[in-house]
């Protein structure tokens, strides 16, 4: 539950158009909802500005369908690091979940996303490292940023960046994926003035 649909509830309640047990009933799962395996942190938002992320790995796929199940009414949602079978486990209860097995994410949005200003550009070294970077797009972009991925520009083939670097340098923020040698971070950072974060 964001602040707003906090304030919302509680102007109905203030306006008559909603009952104190309605009410009482909508927060009921604040601070956490207790599914025995998981405790739900449904306050996150209010302090963080996004729920809390579901973890996929380690999760049997009915623990991540029940959790998913839990915040789905909340909110939006995204789950990392998950499998086929979590993701068949989700769409039984959520059809319209986005499925990215390269990224290994599930997103459902509840809420419009309020997008930022600027963008969030994810550039990767080679081919290897897309399903990093897919990961980390897909969470920048349920975050509120614009991202846009530009793949395969790693340093054997140095060339192939220099034809990106219009668009990297209007990014906010650079996420560079470099699995196998980690220089392409180094040689974004010597050409660009926003913050770059190194994976």
């Amino acid at each position: 539950m964001t602040n707003e649909q906090i304030e919302k509830l509680l102007g109905e309640v203030g306006r008559g158009e909603c009952t104190i047990d309605d009410a009482m009933a909508a927060l009921r799962d604040l601070p956490y909802e207790d599914l025995g395996h998981t405790k739900i942190d449904h306050h996150r938002s209010l302090r963080n500005g996004f729920p809390e992320v579901i973890y996929g790995a380690g999760k049997t796929p009915e623990q991540v369908a029940e959790i998913f199940a839990a915040m789905m009414t909340k909110g939006n949602v995204l789950a990392t690091r998950v499998t086929d079978a979590m993701a068949d486990a989700v769409r039984a209860i959520c059809p319209e979940v986005d499925y990215s097995p390269l990224g290994r994410t599930l997103v459902h949005r509840h809420d419009p996303i309020d997008y930022r200003g600027g963008e969030v550009v994810v550039v990767t070294a080679g081919t290897s490292d897309l399903a990093v970077a897919e990961e980390a797009r897909i969470t920048a972009d349920i975050l509120g940023n614009r991202t846009k991925l530009i793949s395969d520009v790693g340093v054997a083939g140095i060339h192939r960046l220099f034809g990106s670097l219009d668009a990297i340098r209007k990014a906010s923020v650079v996420i560079v994926v470099a699995g196998m040698e980690g220089a392409l971070a180094s040689v974004v950072g010597g050409m660009v003035d926003c913050p770059i974060i190194a994976v």
